[in-house]
């Protein structure tokens, strides 16, 4: 299992339901990437379609306007395309149709660009009540151990970090649009901390990752930066999860149900 993995963020605004603008944009941006040789590439919340959910003026039906089928659309495809030319895991931000439903969701394509997974947004409120909201929290197999995936407003609730946590990932990446203020860097080192994993937070305008003892490894805020990329040594989580005083080990769950 890979221990040391580089970790690409993406961090540009995408523009509000511009699908083959945005989907130009990564590509470029991607490519910039790519010399990096890294292991996952991670983009904002809904980068596809510019998160076009914030806008009042797109209501749920209309939202499926700015939806995609990942296993059709062209954008998709490509993304689908860049990680298996580059051999890179990726993890893509869209809207996504299935049926007459439609998800906050992140595409997850593998090394081999095959879809190895989706995760859909769990946590809905305001605007994003316009999605279905997803029915689960899975964790990823990779080459570099089991991983989680949470979607923005997800990772204010510490019971979806300590699930992926208990269910074995390392680390988790956040996609995500909203908040990135102080109150948002003192929450991520605490969902880091109180959980013993690695959490890449995604913003168009911040990357930001947190360590297992709740330090801070990155936090790159500048306009002008377009991507970033991180070293992580994945074998800190099971260090900081051995520990006499560790947190997941000694947990008391029989007193924890009400």
């Amino acid at each position: 299992m890979k221990e040391r993995i580089r970790v690409a963020q993406v961090k540009v605004v995408p523009k509000k339901g511009a699908l083959q603008e945005n989907c130009d944009l990564l590509l470029n941006v991607l490519a910039r990437i790519a010399p990096e040789s890294p292991d996952v590439v991670v983009t904002g919340e809904g980068f596809l379609d510019g998160y076009i959910a914030v806008e009042e003026s797109v209501g749920k039906e209309r939202l499926r306007e700015y939806a995609i089928e990942p296993q059709s659309s062209p954008y998709s495809l490509a993304a689908a395309e860049w990680a298996r030319g580059n051999r890179s895991w990726l993890i893509f931000g869209c809207s996504r149709r299935d049926g007459a439903e439609v998800f906050n969701s992140a595409l997850i394509y593998d090394r081999e660009g095959r879809l190895a997974g989706i995760y859909d947004k769990v946590q809905l409120q305001t605007h994003d009540l316009k999605y279905s909201p997803g029915r689960s929290l899975p964790v990823f197999a990779s080459d570099f151990g089991p991983f989680g995936v949470l979607i923005c407003a997800d990772r204010r609730w510490p019971e979806t970090v300590r699930t992926l946590a208990l269910r074995g990932a390392r680390i988790i990446f956040n996609p995500t649009y909203g908040m990135n203020n102080d109150l948002n860097l003192c929450m991520m080192r605490t969902r880091s901390s109180e959980s013993e994993v690695f959490i890449a937070f995604t913003h168009p305008k911040q990357a930001l990752i947190t360590d297992p003892l709740g330090k801070v490894i990155c936090n790159e805020e500048h306009e002008e930066v377009t991507f970033v990329v991180s070293e992580l040594d994945l074998a800190k989580v099971s260090e900081v999860r051995g520990r006499p005083a560790a947190h997941l080990k000694d947990r008391r769950p029989e007193l924890y149900s009400l």
